[in-house]
């Protein structure tokens, strides 16, 4: 691959496109439909914190007060939709729950509610597959290239019960894929074979793109914002160094993220933190950790710990509330194989990158890795602080890495981009293809 090329390993490439554009209109219709029949079926009460993300909507259209204090919010009977004593835990901005508070109905003694705004989180996440399915259709991947692609996206293991579920992580996702989508644009549409004046719109377009991607995650979560603005910033920097944008986008970037990150500046001298450790946050870790036996256990040092966090994370890859068997335990092989190929394709990457050899893919390969290491070490700083303090050992959960998730499709089609042998780029592309399908269905028990 050249630096002129955007990413397009087979001659055929772009022959094949419209046949990825069905496919990829099958992939997003049925997650739509299957995140339907999962909020049509779910229990409130059962995963991603969805009593205590309602609550919060329930709360601002209750008071009618949009930036309500953390430290007001109670939490809804989740059987009645009705206000209780018992203080919600949440520390995010108010900005997604104010929006579905416009948008849904009345929750407060309606439980029936719930179902419309679920579909709105539908919609949220769905726009960010379809992102995710835009970039691969505009890589111009050949057909078995798009399917090593789209099938790792379609087979999320969380992906469709965390859509039909009221949860700001829905949110996060819609920003991140937008984000990743627009920096693979704007990458591409500033490559050095591209005459500037002929697409100085078109990268004004898709830098705007990238950056309302990095607010709509940032207004969600802090760690949208460190994961879109880490990575944006990464591709940003690297396309001013090599002169390929005006100076003008680094003032656009810089406007963009001070945008994104004023909820944690008001949080600051609100709380005096951008992630408040109120009262009820503080409890619920207490009460969680003595719930779970945690409290009195030694503590591991912090190698251990780090050692105990990565794991989480792996078996987290599909999470369950039973006991998984020796083989379900043996399939874990299946992400952490892919998470290999993914990091020889990022070192293959930035090999590239530093040889001035880089493609888009490269650029956004690249940048995407930097920011999930920055959001690792955030994320793993943060539960630490809890673990010392009250042994609090969840946590590692990867949804908080979600909104970046194409990274890893895109670094393993770098590592097949480097394959010459066609025996070997065959079984690549099997493995990527068939893996994830595999521990989608064997990966963890049923029940």
């Amino acid at each position: 691959m050249s630096s002129t090329d955007t990413y397009a390993p087979s001659g055929t490439a772009a022959a094949r496109a419209p046949g990825n554009g069905l496919v990829a209109a099958v992939i997003l219709a049925l997650f739509v439909l299957a995140a339907v029949v999962s909020a049509a079926r779910k229990d409130v009460t059962q995963g991603f914190d969805e009593v205590a993300h309602v609550s919060y909507v329930a709360h601002i259209q209750h008071s009618g007060n949009a930036w309500p204090d953390l430290e007001s919010l109670r939490l809804l009977d989740p059987r009645t939709f009705q206000f209780t004593a018992e203080a919600n835990y949440l520390d995010h901005p108010p900005i997604y729950y104010a929006l579905l508070a416009v948008l849904g109905p009345t929750l407060e003694s309606h439980p029936q509610a719930i179902l419309a705004l679920r579909l709105i989180d539908i919609a949220l996440a769905a726009i960010g597959v379809a992102a995710w399915l835009g970039l691969a259709l505009a890589a111009r991947l050949s057909r078995y290239e798009f399917y090593a692609f789209a099938v790792p996206v379609a087979c999320v293991p969380v992906l469709v019960p965390l859509a039909g579920a009221v949860n700001n992580d829905d949110l996060v996702l819609l920003g991140g894929a937008v984000a990743t989508l627009g920096v693979w644009q704007l990458a591409a549409s500033t490559d050095p074979g591209i005459p500037r004046s002929s697409g100085s719109g078109t990268r004004t377009i898709w830098l705007a793109v990238a950056l309302a991607g990095v607010v709509a995650t940032a207004w969600a979560k802090l760690t949208g914002l460190v994961l879109t603005g880490a990575m944006v910033c990464a591709v940003l920097a690297f396309l001013l160094w090599r002169k390929r944008l005006p100076r003008t986008a680094a003032i656009a970037a810089a406007l963009a993220l001070t945008l994104a990150a004023a909820p944690y500046f008001v949080f600051i001298v609100q709380y005096g933190s951008p992630t408040p450790n109120t009262a009820a946050l503080m409890a619920f870790v207490e009460s969680g950790a003595r719930a779970f036996g945690w409290t009195d256990l030694p503590r591991l040092s912090f190698p251990s710990y780090f050692a105990y966090f990565v794991g989480q994370l792996i078996a987290n890859w599909m999470p369950t509330l039973t006991t998984r068997n020796a083989f379900q335990y043996g399939m874990l092989i299946i992400p952490v194989a892919a998470l290999a190929c993914a990091a020889a394709g990022l070192a293959l990457s930035l090999r590239r990158v530093w040889r001035g050899q880089e493609t888009s893919l490269d650029i956004v390969v690249s940048a995407g890795a930097a920011a999930l290491a920055a959001n690792f070490v955030l994320l793993i700083g943060y539960n630490y602080s809890f673990y010392v303090s009250h042994g609090w050992m969840a946590g590692a959960y990867p949804r908080y890495f979600l909104p970046l998730f194409a990274i890893v499709p895109l670094a393993c089609l770098s590592l097949l981009g480097a394959v010459e042998a066609a025996r070997w780029r065959a079984v690549l592309l099997a493995f990527f293809t068939a893996g994830p399908i595999l521990f989608f269905v064997f990966g963890a028990p049923l029940g």
